[in-house]
């Protein structure tokens, strides 16, 4: 008898401890720029050592992330572009919304820069030349932070590019790294986060043609999911991130990451 109450409490405190391990796990929907700068490889072991949790990321365009949020999918949001995020607060799927760090976006392009729009700041007159000689421009169009950006700078200018859609604007409905590798190959200027554009190795005879202006500021926020609205979320696993994103620790540890030298996000949470 002794030996059966023995087993069935090892067993229990067996089921416990896995039970509190599949806990200690969020899952991150997350824009593509993060993950493909290589940010959390270098954030995430250093949050897990710090408090156990294990996170993993789903990295897909910002549209995306947020409808999957939105589908109860995840714990925590982590994007690039404001408005929509703050219409995903407003709806009550998110619980509040953080500035968390900061870079830019540039305008790539080859180097014999077909446009002639190299060393040019103001991006609306870049996208207007670009449209007015006709030169090759490849798009995201996948509802993307960085697709997102791209059309409210073409609204800007006087340019339809969407009426130019399978001439000199093409679409490619896919990723960031995917679009860069199709605008290269085809010779056409690219709208890119700078992280991205940093970490990316097949630049070819690419350069950055168009930055500085402050239209181009690309903001990041950091969102957790609403357990009220999800109650599946691990929410006090999604709110520890979240924190630690914007404590001091995190936002150091956002702040040293770097590649070839160069520092790819930069850190501006509100002070707690």
């Amino acid at each position: 008898m002794l030996f059966r109450i023995l087993s069935v409490t090892a067993t229990t405190l067996a089921l416990a401890g896995a039970a509190m391990a599949q806990d200690q796990s969020i899952i991150v929907q997350s824009t593509t720029s993060t993950a493909n700068s290589g940010l959390y490889d270098h954030l995430l072991p250093i949050f897990r050592d710090q408090t156990g949790i294990q996170v993993n990321v789903v990295a897909v365009g910002t549209g995306q992330a947020i409808a999957n949020a939105r589908n109860c999918d995840g714990d925590v949001l982590l994007v690039h572009a404001k408005s929509s995020e703050e219409e995903f607060v407003e709806s009550g799927i998110g619980t509040a919304r953080t500035n968390l760090m900061y870079n830019d976006f540039v305008i790539v392009g080859p180097d014999d820069d077909p446009a002639g729009v190299g060393g040019m700041t103001d991006v609306q007159d870049a996208l207007s030349k670009i449209a007015e000689e006709g030169a090759l421009f490849a798009s995201r169009g996948d509802d993307s932070g960085t697709h997102k950006k791209e059309m409210l700078l073409w609204g800007d200018t006087e340019a339809d590019p969407t009426a130019a859609s399978g001439d000199w604007y093409r679409e490619t409905g896919s990723g960031m790294g995917a679009t860069l590798n199709a605008g290269i190959g085809m010779g056409a200027y690219v709208i890119t986060d700078r992280a991205t554009w940093i970490s990316f190795e097949n630049k070819q005879d690419y350069a950055v043609q168009v930055e500085g202006d402050e239209d181009l500021f690309n903001q990041y926020g950091v969102i957790p999911v609403n357990p009220e609205k999800c109650p599946s979320v691990n929410s006090d696993a999604a709110q520890t991130f979240a924190d630690w994103l914007v404590s001091d620790a995190g936002q150091e540890a956002i702040a040293d990451y770097e590649v070839d030298g160069q520092q790819l996000f930069f850190p501006n949470a509100p002070e707690n």
